[in-house]
């Protein structure tokens, strides 16, 4: 194994006989050289490239001690808040502080700024002047246009613009930041770099590209909701690097101009990336602080792919890694389980296989290669496109390897099987051996809702597809002779979800014998289509109006459904019952979800119930069914049900970046 880290203190730069580093890299997180976490795989990169790089890690912004530590560089300073947005860092979806931060040593919070990126740069001008500065990672990726801040509840400008950086690497960054190291160290002035694709930059109206797209502009947005959900669709129409093009918008006397996307990264190139000498190891510095929790969803686990034709509202991977998959070579991924039986720390189990969902490992139709992903189409919801091609043999024989080699024990897969893709295979060997080899007790999935209604709006498939993977998963199960249990994510009060549809939920879970231990509310974070439809109450794509469930009363009534038989929960269960017109769940009747005796039975009409209850949910339907609508990356794991006291339950693991 590899031991050597990237210089992190004055003292390790001097050891390498370093006396002015090349790029200095600025994150907002723990150092930890392992190929999930965007620190490594940039500064690795930077390394093999013959630059000399050194990094900062969470430097005090109250001073300029840790800024001034290594000096200036000699050509720039790459900044990033880290692994994810600092806001979704400190911040739960109720606005409260965290308590804990996983990306930090000893998991202590407070080690960032809110708004790392912004407050990092302007440190640096403030401390270097006109010093190069160019941007990157999942913050300054989805706020590259202006985007509505839910902390602020309100539209800030693009982070390039708020920030003073001078370039915006956008995506997973490995071509940008290649082209953009070459360059600057040929003598081109950062400034006039305006040609790489998957970067931003800002420039005189009278400089702006021709044929580009154009979005309302920031004061635009910021005056109408409803150009601000135009805006949100233009962004997404023409994030394909096959068809995409450069998309504007007007700040100010400035234009925000995005090249179009930055091009996958090959097989070839994928392998390469994942081969430089990682330690995969947090510094040891942090030793003595007990560590970095971050890494132990990943220490021992494998990212064969990227991308996500999945395309979930709520989710940003779309407008970061895109939609195309690519993969890394069979080769490349067994090396790797080689090396990770190589630590002294390995017990045998080798954690995931995987990457934003687990299996997919090709592109989801033949198309897409020339002509690229269907625009304002899924490839998965509300059904399966015809010509979807489901094939999980190669990801299946990849596994058997990885299954033979001497040390390991076990192979988990924990990143997210796409169980509505899984169906779609004709031929059930993958499903039998997920069942039989892959899961630890507990499978988790993400159905996220009953409601056609509210899985419209989330661009999730119906709950059909749930159902018969749930009927496939347990009848698998029984066969072999194993207890395993499915362990569904839930969320509450996303876009379009009304009480009766929190109902509906509550009434699924109560017939499929499920009680979540953790239900996530909906999260509006930067860049998201159903963060649009939280801030516009607009579908972006229809432009329909969209019920969004905005108060803390709301929510709390909603969340409190999906654990009704919390007796904590049982006012504001009533409450929410009798809103949506069902007494008739209120009672002593094993069908009913909570007990209330100041309820008059009199009262508690089943018919009278149902006659609501219909006349609420086709108000709810009347919203718009079947059309467009999307869950941080940090979501909490969900327990349920069948039996209480399952264990070797496993957390949801996706490869940070």
């Amino acid at each position: 194994m590899y031991d050597k880290f990237i210089p992190l203190t004055k003292k390790e730069m001097e050891e390498q006989g370093i006396k002015q580093f090349d790029f200095i890299y600025i994150t907002g997180d723990a150092y930890v050289d392992h190929p999930s976490f965007g620190a490594a795989i940039v500064t690795r990169l930077i390394e093999a490239m013959g630059f000399t790089v050194g990094i900062i890690s969470q430097p005090d912004w109250h001073t300029d001690r840790d800024f001034r530590r290594f000096g200036a560089p000699k050509y720039a300073f790459l900044v990033t808040s880290g692994n994810i947005d600092s806001m979704v860092a400190h911040y739960t979806a109720a606005k409260r502080k965290r308590s804990d931060d996983a990306y930090t040593a000893g998991g202590v919070a407070g080690k960032r700024p809110d708004r790392a990126v912004i407050v990092y740069c302007k440190k640096l001008r403030e401390y270097f002047g006109d010093v190069p500065i160019a941007i990157g990672g999942l913050e300054a990726s989805l706020r590259r246009f202006a985007h509505y801040d839910y902390w602020d509840d309100a539209v800030r400008p693009s982070v390039l613009a708020d920030s003073g950086a001078d370039i915006l690497m956008y995506g997973m960054g490995e071509h940008q930041i290649r082209e953009l190291c070459t360059r600057l160290s040929e003598g081109e002035n950062i400034r006039d770099i305006h040609d790489i694709r998957g970067t931003c930059y800002m420039t005189e109206p009278v400089n702006t590209p021709l044929g580009a797209a154009q979005c309302p502009s920031f004061e635009q947005v910021c005056e109408s909701r409803t150009e601000y959900a135009k805006a949100t669709k233009i962004q997404y129409d023409w994030q394909d690097e096959v068809y995409g093009k450069t998309v504007i918008q007007r700040h100010g006397k400035l234009m925000l101009v995005q090249n179009p996307p930055a091009k996958s990264l090959t097989t070839e190139e994928l392998d390469y990336i994942y081969s430089l000498p990682y330690t995969r190891r947090y510094h040891p510095s942090y030793e003595a602080l007990g560590g970095v929790p971050g890494i132990e969803e990943v220490r021992f686990s494998i990212t064969h792919n990227r991308g996500c034709f999945g395309y979930c509202n709520f989710c940003s991977i779309a407008l970061h890694q895109g939609r195309r998959i690519t993969c890394r070579s069979e080769e490349s991924v067994l090396a790797e389980a080689e090396r990770i039986t190589q630590m002294p720390d390995f017990k045998g189990y080798i954690h995931d296989v995987g990457g934003p969902t687990a299996n997919f490992r090709h592109t989801s139709c033949e198309k897409q290669l020339n002509q690229g992903l269907c625009m304002g189409r899924k490839c998965l919801a509300p059904k399966p496109c015809p010509a979807l091609r489901a094939d999980h043999r190669e990801y299946l024989e990849m596994l058997r390897k990885i299954r033979k080699i001497k040390g390991v024990k076990r192979v988990f897969i924990r990143s997210g099987i796409r169980y509505d893709y899984l169906m779609e295979d004709k031929n059930d060997e993958f499903i039998r051996e997920l069942i039989k080899h892959h899961v630890s007790g507990q499978l988790k999935v993400a159905p996220e809702h009953c409601s056609a209604a509210v899985l419209d709006k989330m661009g999730k498939p119906h709950i059909e597809a749930y159902k018969a993977f749930q009927k496939r998963f347990y009848e698998i199960t029984k066969g072999i002779g194993k207890e395993q249990y499915l362990v569904p994510y839930l969320m509450s009060s996303h876009p379009g979800s009304t009480l009766c549809d929190a109902v509906e939920l509550a009434l699924f879970l109560r017939d499929n014998k499920i009680r979540p231990e953790q239900v996530q509310d909906f999260y509006p974070t930067p860049g998201t289509i159903s963060t649009c439809m939280f801030y516009t109450e607009l579908d972006p794509y229809t432009m329909e109006k969209v019920y969004v469930p905005k108060t803390p009363k709301e929510k709390a009534m909603q969340r409190a459904l999906l654990q009704y038989f919390r007796p904590q929960n049982k006012e504001l269960v009533i409450e929410a019952l009798k809103l949506a017109g069902r007494r008739d769940l209120i009672g002593s009747s094993p069908k009913c979800l909570v007990e209330d005796n100041s309820v008059n039975t009199a009262n508690n009409s089943v018919k009278g119930g149902d006659r609501q209850w219909q006349k609420a949910k086709r108000s709810s339907q009347s919203q718009g069914r079947n059309t467009r609508a999307g869950s941080p990356k940090n979501r909490k794991s969900v327990s349920s049900g069948s039996p209480r006291n399952s264990k070797n339950s496993t957390k949801r693991g996706k490869s940070p970046r």
